[in-house]
């Protein structure tokens, strides 16, 4: 068996003191990055409105790095489709394909990866019902797929390049959608877990296979910070701590340089909050993360692990997924491939 796959998930974090110009620069290096040590997938994530995130131009983010590597999968985790037209989605992850053969994915999300006032700016209803929601996968992947006797509105380009097409989430709800339509399954659980073992216990018991997979196959968001000492990590994840510190208050911003303590700057109630929002995590050393990545492989079954590191700076980031990836073979072993 081989180990489970590693994965990327980037939102391209716009750091305190810094701007989007650099954020988009340290993306498509990480991006180089990751490709040389081995990951499988490098994925950007629709956000609006945020000054601390530069990846709301996904599509386009998405085609600037697969221009500028050579083999990673690049994608999205996710587009949020409630935000556009499946047409629009089709022709511009389409063209993707059609520039970049057999190393796109679409991940869909069904939030808008914003605030109300932002997703109306956005010139889209948000898909309240669960049917529209279905619906408009469905209708993307008609678009995606091969053509059709009297198609009257087609995907060009898009038409035939069935681009892998995967369900988001953090909910039991799209568990059940990627069950129902027989489509690989990412959980959002590096920011919010608390349903994670009950929605891929759904989805596993639930998949109906399809033309695009056979059997079950879920992904699973971890936040993971590695470096030489645990101290060192603890230190560096008090950024995101931070971070998740402001979203409690409805504070947003970049994301901001580590302290020494977060004691005095939480309540206690703030505190278990963010260490709720983060208990999927392994922070450490390569002792501790190892340990910490094998118990959460196996009490999951995930079939891959989609890795985000939210560090203020960025040759530790760096260092960070090169630890990692070091640990690779330690991990736990792979199903096989989506």
């Amino acid at each position: 068996m081989n180990p489970i796959p590693l994965s990327v998930l980037d939102l391209s974090p716009i750091v305190e003191g810094s701007d989007a110009a650099q954020a988009l620069r340290h993306t498509l290096a990480l991006a180089r990055h990751a490709e040389s040590l081995g990951y499988h997938r490098y994925w950007l994530a629709e956000h609006h409105n945020m000054e601390g995130v530069a990846s709301s131009a996904t599509a386009v983010l998405v085609g600037h790095v697969a221009a500028g590597t050579e083999r990673i999968r690049v994608g999205s985790g996710g587009v949020m489709l409630p935000n556009h037209a499946p047409l629009v989605i089709a022709e511009q992850f389409g063209t993707l394909a059609t520039l970049f053969p057999d190393r796109i994915d679409l991940g869909l999300g069904r939030a808008p990866g914003t605030d109300q006032l932002t997703m109306r700016a956005l010139r889209r209803t948000l898909v309240q019902d669960e049917d529209g929601f279905i619906d408009d996968v469905r209708e993307l992947q008609a678009y995606l797929g091969p053509p059709q006797p009297g198609m009257a509105v087609r995907a060009i380009p898009g038409i035939g390049t069935e681009v892998p097409i995967w369900l988001l989430g953090s909910s039991l709800y799209s568990a059940q959608v990627a069950a129902l339509l027989g489509l690989p399954f990412a959980f959002a659980s590096h920011f919010a877990p608390a349903m994670l073992l009950q929605a891929l216990q759904i989805y596993r018991e639930r998949f109906r296979p399809s033309k695009a997979l056979a059997r079950p196959y879920a992904a699973i968001g971890v936040n993971v910070i590695a470096a030489e000492t645990d101290a060192e990590a603890a230190h560096l994840f008090t950024s995101l701590q931070q971070r998740f510190l402001g979203m409690q208050r409805g504070i947003r911003g970049p994301l901001p340089r580590p302290v020494a303590s977060m004691d005095g700057l939480w309540s206690e109630a703030e505190r278990i909050g963010v260490e709720r929002m983060l208990s999927v995590a392994a922070v450490g050393s390569a002792a501790t993360v190892r340990e910490r990545l094998r118990t959460i492989v196996e009490q999951t079954g995930a079939n891959e692990l989609i890795v985000t590191c939210a560090v203020h700076d960025h040759a530790a980031r760096l260092d960070s997924y090169t630890r990692l990836a070091a640990l690779r073979p330690e991990l736990g072993t792979a199903a096989p491939a989506a």
